[in-house]
């Protein structure tokens, strides 16, 4: 089966790579980079970097205009019209400790926060750590054989107490997604606010989050070709007039004496200090390269590598897929095999893929498993990438039996 990608050529990493005979297949992680984002941030240090919002000179006006340029960009990628609703942070897990500090005051002892069992790590922690100051209770919705969310045991733990609904749009463990409508539409039967952790999913076809109506949504630049240290928060009108102040410095202020202080709205009230200008000025331009893509050849490329992934490893034996994988990446343990020498032995091998609990520990206990190899795929990879990493791996477990 023959998939290739036309789009390889965009990314310089992906040549570089080759010609070190290396297989990137971490794309969960992080993904390369397209020659429009270096383009950007090369232009933005070369011709003159300044701070944005403050500076009345002309490289202060055109750094702002290129960062609020990339704000527009991110809420027309959204489909959620108003650019006063996205507020740029230094990635996803940023964005959800900005929302488990700024949220903390609606808490009273005995209130719920609900998250799923298969969060990430960024999604468990903040809320667990919440939990932990104000008495509150973590409610831990279970999955389904398949990995999804069990809607019928969701529908009896979230209730009048629940304060917070935060769930994971797409696991970056088991590859499924969600059933986030009738999930929010459950929490918010209660009049809890509804938090999506979009990390994953974002990469994946176009999202219409104000069709999906959430009140925040949250997502890393670095997982959609972007740069890294830039995180996007999203958040309803209504909504974010419950977040309170968690940073504070420069740019955020409206007054201020040596008493008090009082803050501008969002987005700049929670945007304390320097941003990361060149990396959002770089979002901005990686959005546009996508923004030029034909959404449906891609998702049609996407799911025909994943199919290609997918049936390659259920024809070998012993290996044993966690979950039902819907788009881009599958996680699977081979029978009397450690996960951590597998992956080991690929990379002797120039396959890049990644090994362990893939920062979601408590699913994999769950899972009665101490780790799993992940191979997780971008547009730019192709049915070569997968060939390479069949073959390794047939070697690697030759040798491991």
């Amino acid at each position: 089966m023959l998939v290739p990608s036309p789009w390889r050529a965009d990314f310089p990493a992906i040549a570089t790579l080759q010609r070190q005979d290396q297989t990137y297949l971490d794309n969960a992680a992080t993904t390369q980079k397209p020659q429009a984002l270096l383009d950007a941030i090369s232009h933005y240090y070369a011709n003159g970097a300044a701070n944005v919002h403050r500076a009345q000179h002309l490289p202060g006006a055109h750094a702002t205009q290129a960062f609020e340029d990339s704000r527009s960009k991110v809420a027309q990628w959204l489909n959620v019209g108003d650019s006063g609703h996205i507020i740029f942070t230094h990635g996803a897990t940023s964005a959800l400790n900005l929302l488990a500090y700024g949220l903390e005051h609606l808490f009273n002892p005995g209130d719920e926060i609900v998250i799923s069992a298969l969060e990430h790590h960024a999604n468990l922690l903040p809320w667990q750590q919440l939990a932990k100051r104000r008495e509150l209770k973590l409610v831990v919705l279970p999955l389904d054989p398949l990995g999804v969310i069990d809607l019928e045991v969701t529908a009896r733990l979230i209730g009048p107490r629940t304060r917070v609904l935060a769930v994971s749009q797409l696991s970056n463990v088991l590859g499924v997604w969600q059933p986030l409508s009738p999930l929010l539409a459950m929490a918010k039967a209660h009049g809890a606010l509804t938090v999506v952790d979009g990390a994953q999913g974002i990469v994946h076809g176009r999202h219409d989050i104000h069709a999906l109506g959430c009140d925040f949504y949250v997502f890393s630049s670095h997982k959609l070709y972007g740069p890294d240290g830039v995180g996007v928060l999203y958040g309803s009108a209504e909504s974010l007039h419950h977040v309170r102040h968690w940073q504070f410095g420069g740019e955020m202020v409206q007054q201020a004496d040596y008493q008090s202080a009082s803050f501008r709205p969002a987005p700049l009230g929670f945007e304390a200090g320097t941003p990361p200008i060149a990396g959002v000025i770089g979002l901005g331009a990686t959005l546009d390269y996508l923004s030029s893509l034909d959404q449906a050849t891609v998702d049609a490329h996407e799911a025909a590598l994943h199919d290609y992934l997918l049936r390659g490893l259920q024809s070998r034996n012993g290996v044993r897929l966690l979950g039902s994988p819907q788009v881009a990446l599958a996680s699977f343990v081979v029978d009397g095999v450690h996960n951590a020498d597998l992956a080991h032995l690929l990379t002797e091998q120039g396959i890049a893929v990644r090994a362990g609990h893939h920062c979601a520990m408590p699913l994999l206990k769950n899972l009665q498993l101490s780790g799993a190899i992940r191979v997780s795929l971008a547009l730019y990879n192709d049915s070569d990438d997968l060939e390479r990493f069949f073959e390794a791996l047939d070697q690697a477990l030759d040798m491991l039996r």
